[in-house]
């Protein structure tokens, strides 16, 4: 049996995450797999060292407007395959979603959109949770196995932030985007944290800048590692890095037996 063990982090900037120690903790952490979001970069803007880790093959899928969106892949496993978007040129220029197909799964990194700005986004991030939903399904049809992670930019209970209450009407916990993560969940994914931590409170990746909600705790669990029930109990461990700091999201971990 083989141990792989994931990270995922939403880094709000990777060249701001950087300025702050993002090599050296990337390091020390010794993981097979580490997926980014929101890079906000282009791979021309980036120092070769944050390009070329050694021991790591890396990846990035970034929007075509600069300091925006992003996602980036880091893997010491070789993929044998890599694939960038949906195929929907409206989410794809985005540079939202890397495919990376392993041996035992298929790895789907995503930064999906924040639907906070006006009703027009939040069409758009509507738009986008439903076409990852039919992808998704179409490649369990195709028999793989499916690691999903990233910020999916909405929480799904009220155990999943600090204000339920205060939040109905906020984009992040409102009631069609949690609709949406149940209904994803009853097509037949799991929730791997929630998986092994039902009732686990106060357990949050994302605190907003202001107020020093991050001191207080005063968050949102935004970030999931997703797998298919069929591949469920190749899980051993999901869990939240919260004292991970650089970003106003945490990395999440998951360890898979395979």
């Amino acid at each position: 049996m083989t141990e792989v063990r994931l990270i995922s982090w939403n880094v709000n900037g990777i060249r701001a995450v950087h300025k702050k120690g993002f090599l050296d903790w990337f390091d020390k952490e010794e993981t097979d797999v580490l997926c980014l979001q929101e890079t906000k970069a282009h791979l021309e803007q980036l120092p070769k060292k944050l390009v070329n880790v050694s021991g790591y093959q890396s990846y990035f899928h970034s929007a075509e407007r600069k300091g925006y969106s992003g996602v980036a892949t880091y893997t010491s496993i070789e993929p044998n395959e890599v694939f960038e978007g949906m195929g929907i040129e409206k989410f794809d220029v985005e540079g939202r979603l890397q495919r990376l197909d392993f041996d035992d799964f298929t790895l789907l990194n995503i930064y999906y959109p924040n639907g906070g700005r006006d009703d027009e986004r939040l069409r758009y991030k509507l738009d986008f949770y439903d076409a990852f939903l039919d992808y998704a399904n179409d490649l369990r049809d195709q028999r793989f196995n499916l690691v999903i992670c990233g910020d999916l930019n909405t929480a799904h209970k009220p155990i999943d932030l600090a204000r339920p209450a205060a939040n109905e009407d906020v984009s992040g916990f409102l009631p069609v985007e949690r609709e949406w993560v149940s209904k994803f969940l009853d097509n037949g994914y799991v929730d791997t944290f929630r998986m092994l931590h039902p009732d686990e409170k106060d357990k949050y990746s994302w605190w907003s800048y202001r107020t020093r909600a991050r001191e207080r705790n005063v968050g949102w669990r935004l970030d999931y590692f997703f797998v298919n029930e069929e591949f469920k109990d190749k899980v051993k461990a999901s869990y939240i890095m919260a004292d991970v700091m650089g970003s106003d999201h945490c990395p999440i971990c998951l360890e898979l037996d395979i």
